[in-house]
Order: structure tokens, then C-alpha cells, then sequence
């Protein structure tokens, strides 16, 4: 009897434990972002190499303070896909974040899809948001849009651990950005 006990308290110890770390995941640690309208949706103008607001729809978006890369979100366009490849700077590829499953606006799987197709098209949304971290935004031919966080050629050389050398800024004393 003493054995099933034992048993019994390690295997809920082990669920319980197994429950909590979903939550914190996929939970947990997100939170909405309050919209800014006009603020939220930019993209890098080629004139000047800042960031300029475009015009937006129906913007939400998530974010995490655990990680600088766990920001997504989602928005409609109306501007032309012509004028967006002319006037902001497009980036090759990209690589969707998954976003937990309650978000379901972000699909990074039909996101990646559309990118490797051709279909959507990547813009540099703001460079070095965090350190090593660019934010890039996507956009399809119909106006939807997301955004997503990727680590930039600095965040890979910092984060694996090789010198990252004088291309790079020098990174924060904080810690900031991992």
C-alpha cells in the first residue's frame, strides 16, 4: 500500500508539474498588446532607411517579455503591393514564429507557405528592435499582413556564441535581448 502511495503522489507531481509548463508556454507568458493607432503597423521607407507607418486595419498582436522574439501579429492593408515593393525595404524570406494556438489569426505554417511560393511578400519592419532582433512584416497580395520577430546576423553570431565583431553594435550592458 505504501508503494501505490508513492507511486501515486510521483505520477501526480508529474502531471500537475506537466500542466503548469503547458500553461506557461502557451499561456502564460503572453500578453496582448494594446493597439497605438497609426503607431503599430511600420515598415523601413528605402529613402531614408527608418521606419514610417503604413496605413492599417484590424490590428492585434501578442507579445512576451520572456523572449525578444515572441512578438506576432496580424492586420489588414489596403495599400498596394506595388506601391509597398517600391517605397519600403523587402527583405528575401523569412521564417514565421508558431504562435500558440488561441492566436489563431497567426498561421506560421500557411505564413511560411505563402513566403516560399512567392505569394507573400517580406518587408524590414524596424531593425535591431531589441538586440540582434529585427521585427519583419509580411504581406499578401489580399492585404492581410503579419509581423513577426527574427534574430538579424548579430542576434546569430551573439547568440551561438561566436565573436560577433565590429559589424555588430556593441551589445547592452543590461543583458537586454538575451
Amino acid at each position: 500500500m505504501n508503494g501505490k502511495f508513492v507511486a501515486s503522489l510521483i505520477v501526480l507531481c508529474a502531471l500537475v508539474a506537466g500542466a503548469a509548463i503547458y500553461y506557461l508556454q502557451v499561456y502564460g507568458y503572453y500578453y496582448r498588446v494594446t493597439p497605438t493607432p497609426g503607431q503599430d503597423v511600420q515598415l523601413v521607407a528605402v529613402a531614408t532607411q527608418a521606419p514610417e507607418p503604413i496605413a492599417y486595419a484590424d490590428f492585434q498582436a501578442i507579445d512576451a517579455d520572456s523572449s525578444p522574439i515572441r512578438y506576432r501579429s496580424c492586420f489588414t492593408t489596403d495599400l498596394p503591393m506595388d506601391e509597398l515593393a517600391a517605397t519600403y525595404v523587402e527583405r528575401q524570406g523569412g521564417e514565421p514564429r508558431v504562435a500558440p494556438g488561441w492566436f489563431d489569426c497567426f498561421d506560421a505554417e500557411a505564413i511560411g507557405t505563402g513566403i516560399e511560393a512567392g505569394d507573400i511578400r517580406v518587408f524590414l519592419a524596424q531593425k535591431n528592435i531589441a538586440y540582434g532582433v529585427d521585427r519583419v512584416t509580411a504581406i499578401a497580395p489580399d492585404g492581410r499582413g503579419w509581423s513577426w520577430e527574427e534574430l538579424n546576423d548579430c542576434g546569430h553570431k551573439a547568440y551561438d556564441g561566436t565573436p560577433v565583431g565590429e559589424a555588430c553594435p556593441p551589445r547592452p550592458e543590461s543583458g537586454a535581448g538575451g
